[in-house]
């Protein structure tokens, strides 16, 4: 088949390289290029370096305009594919192919329409999650489903692995649908049930409210672990004001009669436990502010924290 790529994160060059395998690229679409980092370097998007690696015809827009309209009709394209490629994109553009453009999104549509439904699901608690195929309509993640499958959430994942799951089952969702199209054997379905939204996490997101259970601070250190991770204040000793980031960490059956954010229990070898509104976190592995990541023991031992310390 001949393919129009939508795409621009770097998880979408995974899915690029793999269509490539079997359909034609007729032309790969993406955003701007970036400056990134502390030195502003400019950034191609992972599609567009691909697309030039194997000479592939790439389009780089913010606004889809006639002369851009123009080329991709030329193109008579069969399917449009889209992965995370961060804008609308209008009637007149994902109505070109024959087959219309479809979109690869990693939840249980019509749960967590939006940015960010992997981190949401895993600070939600969620057990299950899916990789959705659906068409592109005119509204956030609204257009009929063509597939399904769903994605078992373990308590060990965070964003991390379970990202590594779903574009795993996310391949195989995608060229699926693709066969499907090239059978014109596709059935969509309208999406039912109440939906619900995530938008893009900011920074503060991931600072540590500690009247909350350990449970919901875990899963909010699980869903934010990729960015922006999770974080707190020291507010005693000689530490007092400094950040400390949550590197790894663990729910344990220990509390106490002590406010919330207090240390309740140092374990030896392993690190120190701060109690939660219900139950307490036991701390791994951390991160100071301007230092490198230790262990909580080591940071226990070198900065001398004792059950008198608290942190906001």
């Amino acid at each position: 088949m001949k393919i129009l790529f939508f795409g621009t994160a770097s998880i979408s060059k995974v899915f690029l390289e793999n269509i490539d395998k079997k359909h034609k690229i007729m032309c790969v679409i993406t955003k701007q290029d970036k400056l990134v980092g502390r030195g502003n370097k400019l950034t191609f998007p992972a599609v567009k370096q691909y697309a030039i690696d194997n000479n592939m015809a790439y389009i780089q827009t913010e606004k889809f305009n006639d002369e851009i309209y123009d080329e991709l009709k030329s193109y008579n394209a069969d399917a449009g594919v889209v992965v995370s490629y961060g804008k609308i994109i209008p009637e007149k553009i994902y109505s070109l192919p024959t087959h219309k453009c479809f979109n690869i999104h990693f939840s249980l549509l019509p749960e967590y329409r939006g940015a960010s439904p992997v981190q949401q699901a895993l600070i939600d608690g969620k057990t299950k999650t899916a990789v959705t195929s659906f068409f592109i309509d005119k509204g956030l993640d609204t257009g009929d489903i063509i597939l399904q499958d769903i994605v078992d959430i373990e308590n060990i994942d965070t964003a991390d692995t379970l990202f590594q799951k779903l574009i795993s089952c996310g391949i195989k969702t995608m060229n699926k649908t693709l066969d499907l199209m090239e059978q014109n054997k596709v059935v969509p379905i309208k999406q039912t049930g109440q939906p619900t939204f995530c938008s893009v996490f900011k920074k503060e997101d991931g600072k540590i409210d500690w009247t909350k259970s350990a449970t919901e601070i875990k899963n909010l250190f699980r869903g934010l672990f990729l960015w922006p991770g999770i974080y707190c204040n020291i507010a005693t000793g000689k530490l007092q004001g400094k950040l400390l980031k949550i590197i790894d960490c663990e729910v344990v059956n220990i509390n106490s009669n002590k406010t919330a954010g207090s240390v309740i229990s140092i374990e030896k070898n392993t690190g120190f436990a701060i109690q939660c509104g219900k139950d307490s976190l036991l701390l791994k592995k951390v991160q100071l502010e301007s230092k490198s990541k230790m262990s909580a023991w080591d940071f226990v031992n070198g900065y001398k924290i004792t059950l008198n310390d608290k942190f906001v």
